[in-house]
C-alpha cells in the first residue's frame, strides 16, 4: 500500500502542530485516517486474531477462578480446580494452535478426511451405551481416565475443513452452477454429523452446526430460493426437536422471562439477570459475586457472562462483546482478503462457528434466546471447548499468514528484528576451520 501523502499525511500526523491546533471535526477525520491506515496493514488481522484470542483467555481464565468458588467448596477440591484444568486445556490448546498456525495450508487439507473419519468414529463410540459419559442427562463424553473428551466439539472443526475443502474442489471442477453439487454430500454428511450428535441430546452444537452449514452456502454463492428452502427445513427440523422433549419446551418458555415462575423452571434464566442486574455500571468486584453461590447454576460454563456481568459490570461485558468483534472482523478480513477458495470458505466457516456460539452462550444469558447449553468459546470452563476453539484460532492464523501481503510482512521484520543482533552477541557462534591458501611452487631456475 503506498504511503498517505499531502494531505492524508497530515492528517494522520499526530504529533504535528497542525493536528494539535485543528478543530474537533479535522480531528475526527485524522482519527479515522490513522485508524483506516493501520486496519488495512496486511498483518492486522494476524494480530487483531491472536490479541482477541490472548485476552479472552485470559480474562475467562480469572472469571473461571472466582465463578467457581462456589462448586470447589460444596465438593471439598482445591480452590484452583478448575482454574488448573482451564490453563492445562488451553496450554495444551495453544501448542496445537502454534502448529496449525506455521503449518500450510496444502498440508492442512490432507488432514481433512482423517479428522472427519475420526471424528464420526468417536461420535458411534460415544453413542454406544456403557463406552459414553453421562453428565447432566447428556451422553455427550468420552472418558479418558484423566480427562474427558468430548467429540462433538471437534465435529466443528470436521465440519470446517471437510466443508471447505469439498466445496473447493467442485469450484476448481466448475460443479457449482448446479444444485445437487451445492448440497450433495455437504448436507447429507452435516446432518450424519448432527444427528450422531443429537443422540446424545447436545442441541446447542447441533444448532452450531446448522449455522456454519448456512455460512458455507451463503459464500458459495447457493441461490436464495435453495437457501430459503433449507433454512424453512432446518426451523421445522429444530422445532421438532424442541418440542418434543419437555425440557426442551420449557426453556424456550423462559425466553424474555422477568417474573419468578412457582414451579422454577426459569430459575436459571431469572437468576442470570439479577447478576447483570446486580452488577451495574463497574461490577461489585472480581470475587465479590454473589449470585454464584447456589443462585445461578453453572457460573464457571454456560452462565460465567452472567457472572462476569455481576463481578465486572457493564464495563467487563462490553469488552467481552469488544474483543469477540475484534475476532470476527479479524475471520472476515482473512476471508475477504484471500484468492484461494478453501481459504475463503474454511475463514468464514471458522468464523461463524466462533461468533454463533458467542451469540447462542450470550443470549441464553441475557434471557433472548433458550438455554442451548454451549460454551462461550475461549472464556467458559472447558476443556473439549476450549481445545477445539484453539484448533479454530490456529486455522485462522494459519490463513492470516499465508496471504502474500503477510508473508511478505513477516520476512521483512524477521530480517529487521532487533533481537537478531542480540542474539547472535548472547548465543555462541559455530566455530569453523579457515584453511590457508596454498602458496604456489617455486620454479626451479
Amino acid at each position: 500500500m503506498p504511503a498517505p501523502t499531502g494531505e492524508k499525511l497530515r492528517l494522520i500526523s499526530a504529533t504535528t502542530t497542525t493536528f494539535k491546533s485543528a478543530g474537533p471535526v479535522a480531528r475526527v477525520r485524522a482519527f479515522r485516517e490513522r485508524v483506516g491506515f493501520l486496519l488495512d496493514r496486511p498483518l492486522t488481522p494476524y494480530y487483531l486474531i491472536l490479541g482477541s484470542t490472548l485476552l479472552l483467555v485470559v480474562l475467562g481464565l480469572v472469571m473461571v477462578f472466582s465463578a467457581s468458588q462456589s462448586v470447589v467448596n460444596d465438593f471439598g477440591l482445591s480452590i484452583t480446580f478448575f482454574f488448573r484444568k482451564q490453563l492445562v486445556a488451553f496450554l495444551l490448546g495453544a501448542a496445537i494452535a502454534v502448529v496449525l498456525a506455521r503449518m500450510s495450508v496444502r498440508v492442512l487439507r490432507t488432514a481433512v478426511y482423517p479428522l472427519l473419519f475420526g471424528v464420526v468414529a468417536a461420535l458411534v463410540l460415544v453413542a454406544i451405551p456403557g463406552i459414553g459419559h453421562k453428565v447432566n442427562g447428556n451422553r455427550n463424553w468420552l472418558s479418558l481416565g484423566f480427562f474427558q473428551l468430548q467429540p462433538s466439539e471437534f465435529a466443528k472443526l470436521a465440519l470446517l475443513l471437510w466443508g471447505a475443502d469439498l466445496l473447493a474442489r467442485k469450484q476448481k471442477n466448475h460443479m457449482l452452477d448446479q444444485w445437487k453439487h451445492l448440497l450433495v454430500p455437504l448436507v447429507p454428511g452435516t446432518v450424519v454429523l448432527m444427528m450422531l450428535i443429537m443422540v446424545g441430546g447436545d442441541m446447542g452444537t447441533t444448532m452450531v452446526l446448522i449455522a456454519m452449514l448456512f455460512a458455507l452456502l451463503w459464500m458459495v454463492g447457493a441461490p436464495l430460493r435453495l437457501f430459503g428452502a433449507t433454512l424453512g427445513i432446518a426451523v421445522v427440523a429444530c422445532t421438532a426437536l424442541i418440542i418434543t422433549v419437555p425440557h426442551r419446551l420449557d426453556r424456550l418458555g423462559c425466553v424474555g422471562v422477568t417474573k419468578p415462575d412457582p414451579n422454577l423452571n426459569c430459575f436459571q434464566a431469572l437468576h442470570g439477570l439479577y447478576a447483570f442486574a446486580a452488577g451495574g455500571p463497574f461490577g461489585s468486584g472480581l470475587g465479590a459475586g454473589v449470585e454464584k453461590w447456589g443462585q445461578l447454576p453453572e457460573a464457571h460454563t454456560d452462565f460465567i457472562f452472567a457472572a462476569t456481568g455481576e463481578e465486572l459490570g457493564l464495563v467487563g461485558t462490553l469488552s467481552v462483546l469488544a474483543l469477540f468483534a475484534a475476532l470476527g472482523y479479524a475471520g472476515i478480513r482473512v476471508a475477504l482478503g484471500t484468492k484461494d477458495p478453501f481459504v475463503r470458505y474454511a475463514a468464514g466457516a471458522a468464523t461463524s462457528w466462533i461468533m454463533a456460539q458467542a451469540v447462542v452462550n450470550l443470549g441464553s444469558a441475557l434471557g433472548l434466546l433458550p438455554i442451548a447449553g454451549v460454551p462461550l468459546p475461549l472464556f467458559s470452563y472447558g476443556g473439549s471447548a476450549m481445545l477445539s476453539a484453539m484448533c479454530a484460532v490456529g486455522v485462522l492464523l494459519c490463513f492470516a499468514r499465508s496471504s502474500p501481503g503477510a508473508k511478505a510482512a513477516l520476512a521483512a521484520r524477521s530480517s529487521t528484528s532487533r533481537l537478531r543482533p542480540v542474539l547472535a552477541r548472547v548465543l555462541p557462534r559455530r566455530k569453523t576451520t579457515v584453511r590457508k591458501a596454498a602458496r604456489p611452487t617455486r620454479r626451479e631456475r
